[in-house]
């Protein structure tokens, strides 16, 4: 470790007598373009030790690919179902697409990451690798943040209960333009001097450029909004079962029985979302912690980062299906843009196969049952339309 810790600073330019700020630039600039840089914080966290960086692809790496392949089309799908159907050119898919359309870049930026780790790594100036690293983190960032940004219109949705509304494009388009600049921010605060550059004790095991401390910030920062959308479904959850409650009264008492099955299914699709969340993300926060707290070299998990974030990925690969295709709309869709001549007869509407999942035929003798589905769908899909919101408070709707 010090026999590395010397090589670096050996490594490091010659200080060139000028101003302090001007000399700081100067530094910089020579730092960022050094190929040693890279390879003595790698020697120095023990990850050179790993024949990782040595040898070509490994098979789990392949297998990343494939599954973020599958990100891009997968997400590609949707995104050309909204743009094709003018149904969904309205305020309440803008930000599903902001969601689909920052999981299809993860997956591209992170196929770009694996395909060039490994050998290709140590060939990498600093600045080269913080944009390959920036571009996976700031992607990601962006999916998580627009999770928060879905939770948070919803939450407000359903406490107005006067949805899309003229000033709702102007608060899509604000939660969907903070998601990005906080994303950008955080992203590009390691390339502006956030990094552990000159001071190999402070570096990550994990990002052998980022700084401990950066990590524990992100941490923090992904952690509040964890909480944040598990307190805002928390909270729809309550607000739709006390509305619907109150209409268990008079002739709505005959209903209420199915009502109720209503928001607990509307309970097990929270549970899905929160938990697939949770699943995906919680294990990468807790490496990431451990890697604030662990010494160099001392912590063997940490060399197993890729595994961590490749199921933090699987949460892109899963969130077209939690919040697109629990709606019967997008459903349809979907299934008519990709194979419309084998489920659509030639009326247009969807030929029978006895699965649910695959009928989403909208006649009207069909939809008083898709009214009440609302409740199911809505926290699901944010498809909250004004059927939906009368359906949960019709006197409401009245007035």
């Amino acid at each position: 470790m010090e026999a590395s810790h010397a090589a670096y600073v050996a490594a490091r330019p010659t200080p060139v007598p000028m101003t302090t700020a001007a000399g700081y630039l100067f530094r910089m600039f020579r730092e960022y373009q050094s190929n040693e840089v890279i390879v003595a914080h790698y020697n120095f966290t023990g990850k050179l030790n790993k024949n990782k960086y040595r040898d070509g692809l490994k098979p789990e790496a392949i297998v990343f690919l494939i599954i973020c392949l599958l990100i891009v089309l997968e997400n590609a799908v949707v995104l050309v179902a909204i743009w094709k159907n003018k149904k969904f050119h309205l305020p309440m898919y803008y930000l599903l697409g902001n969601l689909t359309f920052s999981d299809l870049l993860a997956g591209l930026t992170y196929m770009v990451n694996i395909m060039t780790s490994g050998a290709n790594t140590l060939k990498m100036t600093p600045v080269q690798w913080f944009l390959r690293e920036g571009g996976v983190f700031i992607t990601l960032a962006a999916s998580i943040i627009s999770l928060l940004a879905i939770a948070i219109e919803r939450h407000v949705t359903m406490v107005r209960m006067k949805p899309y509304q003229g000033a709702k494009r102007g608060r899509m388009f604000a939660l969907i333009g903070a998601s990005w600049v906080l994303s950008v921010f955080l992203g590009i605060l390691p390339i502006m001097g956030w990094n552990c550059m000159g001071s190999l004790e402070q570096c990550s095991t994990v990002l052998p450029l980022y700084s401990k401390s950066f990590i524990l910030c992100c941490i923090t920062v992904f952690s509040a909004i964890l909480l944040a959308i598990v307190v805002l479904y928390i909270r729809i959850f309550r607000i739709v079962k006390s509305n619907t409650q109150r209409l268990g009264c008079g002739q709505q008492r005959k209903g209420l029985a199915r009502k109720s099955q209503k928001y607990m299914a509307l309970l097990k699709t929270v549970t899905i979302v929160l938990g697939v969340f949770i699943a995906c993300w919680l294990p990468l926060f807790i490496l990431l912690l451990l890697d604030f707290c662990c010494p160099a070299q001392s912590c063997q998990v940490l060399f197993k980062a890729d595994y961590f974030l490749g199921i933090a990925m699987i949460n892109s690969l899963l969130n077209p299906i939690i919040y697109t295709l629990t709606s019967k709309d997008m459903r349809r869709a979907i299934l008519r843009l990709l194979c419309s001549y084998c489920l659509l007869t030639k009326d247009g509407h969807m030929k029978k196969f006895g699965i649910p999942f695959l009928e989403c035929s909208t006649s009207k003798t069909e939809m008083p049952s898709h009214r009440l589905e609302g409740l199911e769908t809505t926290v699901s899909s944010g498809n909250f339309t004004p059927t939906t919101i009368k359906t949960i408070y019709p006197r409401m709707s009245k007035t």
